[in-house]
Parts: structure tokens; sequence; C-alpha cells
């Protein structure tokens, strides 16, 4: 597998959307699985995605994936799939419903924070999010930097 690590569960990190965590507050997070073909499958195995710039959405009560890159398979010849396609996305209705109402009412963000094989299945980490402030970021970053010197501090001693 490039580029894909095992964890102790049976999950294949694939690719992860690093940019997340820095422009949005994370609220709740939820596995979703993908509708994916056969090529994507393939490309997915030798970890050739890109999920930094996508996003979920609700279409006719259901969600769907979109601006994820899965690049085409090598070997995929006229059957390859489009790399920027839009994709379904799995959870269970009751997940569904409360997603929905999140983002229709609340106007957070569905974004994905990781696509990795779990026991061969293609899932996704999904963040209800909501986005940052600028001030909002610059007051984390103030954070991290305090606690990077205290640590350092404690190391010392």
């Amino acid at each position: 597998m490039a580029q894909s690590e095992a964890d102790d569960d049976g999950r294949e990190s694939i690719a992860r959307n690093r940019v997340a965590r820095h422009e949005y507050q994370i609220l709740d997070t939820f596995e979703a699985g993908l509708v994916l073909t056969g090529t994507e499958v393939k490309s997915l195995r030798e970890g050739r995605a890109n999920i930094t710039d996508a996003y979920g959405v609700v279409r006719n009560g259901e969600l769907w994936l979109l601006n994820a890159n899965i690049s085409p398979y090598g070997s995929g010849g006229y059957v390859n799939h489009e790399p920027g396609r839009t994709r379904k996305l799995l959870l269970h209705q009751r997940e569904i419903r409360r997603l929905i109402g999140a983002v229709e009412r609340e106007g957070l963000t569905l974004v994905p924070l990781e696509l990795y094989f779990r026991r061969g299945r293609a899932k996704v980490t999904l963040a209800l999010a909501k986005g940052k402030k600028l001030h909002d970021k610059r007051d984390d970053a103030r954070r991290r930097d305090a606690e990077r010197d205290m640590a350092r501090v404690f190391r010392k001693r």
C-alpha cells in the first residue's frame, strides 16, 4: 500500500485534511461510507486521493461529498472514473436527519477529516464544523505557542 499505514483497528489511512482543524471548529464527527466505482477503489488503494478542498452537501435528503479528488487509476483505460465527481455518502437515516438539521438550520458545514479503509471498505470521517474567524485562529496560535513554551520550560527542569 502506497502512503498508507495500518492502525490497530484494521484502519488504513489514505488521505487527511490537515487544514480542516485550523479553518474550522470541530463540533462532532461521524464515520460515513462512500459509494465508489472499481477504478476509484483501486486508485485509493494506491493512496492517490486529496480531500483538502472537499465538503459535504445535502441534496434531496441524501448526503454527498463534493470536490474530493481521487486520481484516475493508471491501468483503468476507457472505464476510468472522473477524478472530481460527486460521491454519495452512506450513513444511518437518523444520522442523516441530524446532519441535515444542523447544516440547514444552524448553518454548519460538513468537512471531511480523513479518508481510509476499514476492513476493506472505504470510509470517510465527516466533521460537523463551524468556520473560525481570523481572531479565533490567532487565539489558537497564541494558545499553542504558550503551551509549547510551558512544555519547553518543564522539560528543562
